[in-house]
């Protein structure tokens, strides 16, 4: 058996301790010290660990060794393959993120089920619920496959002899916090139990060749609870977001060393689990009233693919001496630069205006490339003057009020085309830019692009206009 003491170990200058203490004696820093175990392995354990899919931990030539040979298995959903970068990887530890009722355990029960129906044996062990519990859930979800396992186990020793002993295909562990390792002294959930416990879960799957997915608890901030070496630890990290109340999920992916980063998967909250949504830009944009002023669409680029949302703006008088400016979905800062630029360059005053913009579908936008909808949204509620219905909208403000260009324009433009929008507003390119059945208006600074878009700024009427 392997040998294993409990030492404490400061996270700021790395001295070791005896024993827990408010401050680290060597560095003076306080609430440093983690609980670590220290363990010599024996020879058996180190020899079994060595035995990872490549065959052997010995050094090799790179141009020794062979491209691939490692195939993806299949999940239940494409959205979330999408975002896994083509599949499960064989002995891949993966960690998904989310506040609590956001749809992960209904994610991966789903997953699970179609797992075992399709490709071998799963086990799904929840420390979080009981054996009861997740067969009411099935139930309500139509899933009964016959070889799905299920451990109400908090015990993560047992677990991984249960995993061990089994060899299934596919194992989930819901959720890390909540496991717990008997030999440390500390509670389930604190930092030495958690980043422990996902060392532990790592080894297995590198040893026996399993993917192993865990769920996280998020803090109030967003951020996955536990210590941050937890991300460094699995090979992957995904991020379940919306809004509790909200139909609409988002699957983003953080951290993923078998693909990109950048893609997102789509998902919709129904009383069967979630259900993906291949054509997310449709259902986006399925309640927009297009009549209504404040109103316009952005094409922005989630990974490879183009996805349009609706942006609403509203202003309205204030007479506060600070306006309110309230956004839901975009950067809080890079509205304020817009404002800015539309108040100095187009001439659009919001002194004395509450400013509020919503991204329809509780969609978060990172790219600057919804800059140009986001301010013709504004103008168009301010102005009173509503946008084309068959408009789009593309292109990043600098702070002279001149467009910048997007990357992969013409992709963007092409799926709006598809969507049925026929004309579209945009910063200029060095090659012609040509999509079919689409009249491309390229506008150098904002006041053009908001002119293009709204036609001029109503005249204001004048004393003279009056006598």
């Amino acid at each position: 058996m392997a040998k294993s003491r409990t030492v404490f170990v400061c996270q700021q200058c790395g001295a070791q301790q005896a024993r827990e203490m408010g401050r680290c004696p060597n560095c003076g820093s306080w609430g440093s010290l983690v609980e670590h175990i220290e363990r010599k392995e024996s020879t058996q354990s180190a020899a079994r660990r060595t035995a990872v899919l490549t065959g052997g931990g010995a050094p090799q030539p790179l141009n020794a060794i062979p491209s691939g040979g490692v195939s993806r298995l299949p999940v239940r959903f494409q959205e979330f393959a999408r975002v896994l970068g083509g599949g499960l990887v064989p002995g891949s530890l993966v960690l998904i993120g989310g506040e609590p009722g956001i749809g992960k355990s209904s994610l991966l029960l789903q997953s699970a089920a179609h797992f075992a129906e399709h490709v071998g044996e799963a086990l799904y062990i929840s420390a979080e619920e009981s054996a009861q519990q997740i067969k009411l859930r099935a139930d309500r979800m139509g899933l009964n496959p016959e070889r799905l396992w299920i451990s109400s186990e908090t015990n993560l020793e047992t677990a991984i002899g249960h995993i061990d002993a089994q060899r299934p295909g596919l194992v989930i562990v819901d959720s890390i916090q909540t496991v717990y390792l008997e030999e440390l002294t500390s509670a389930a959930g604190s930092v030495g139990q958690v980043r422990e416990g996902a060392l532990r879960l790592l080894r297995i799957a590198k040893d026996l060749g399993i993917p192993i997915i865990i769920v996280g608890h998020v803090t109030k901030e967003g951020a996955i609870a536990g210590p941050r070496m937890l991300e460094h630890i699995v090979d992957v990290v995904l991020y379940l977001e919306g809004e509790r109340f909200h139909q609409y999920r988002i699957l983003r992916g953080v951290k993923n060393r078998f693909g990109s980063t950048d893609e997102v998967g789509i998902f919709e909250m129904t009383s069967d689990g979630l259900q993906e949504i291949t054509n997310p830009s449709q259902v986006f944009l399925a309640e927009r009233s297009a009549n209504t002023p404040g109103s316009a669409v952005a094409v922005t680029l989630e990974g490879t693919r183009p996805i349009l949302v609706e942006i609403q703006g509203l202003t309205s008088n204030t007479a506060n001496p600070q306006p309110r400016r309230t956004v839901n979905g975009f950067d809080q800062n890079r509205l304020q630069m817009i404002l800015a630029v539309l108040g100095k360059r187009v001439g659009v005053p919001l002194f004395n205006q509450d400013v509020y913009v919503n991204i329809v579908g509780g969609m978060k936008i990172g790219e600057p490339a919804a800059d140009l909808a986001v301010a013709t949204a504004i103008a168009s509620s301010f102005r009173n003057q509503r946008v084309e219905s068959d408009m789009v909208l593309v292109g990043e403000i600098g702070l002279s009020g001149e467009l910048r260009g997007v990357t992969q324009l013409e992709r963007r433009l092409g799926e709006a085309a598809k969507l049925g929008f026929r004309r579209a507003v945009c910063p200029p390119t060095q090659t012609p830019i040509r999509v079919d059945g689409m009249q491309i208006t390229h506008a150098r600074s904002l006041f053009e692009a908001i002119d293009a878009a709204l036609g001029p700024a109503p005249r204001r009427k004048t004393r003279d206009d009056e006598d």
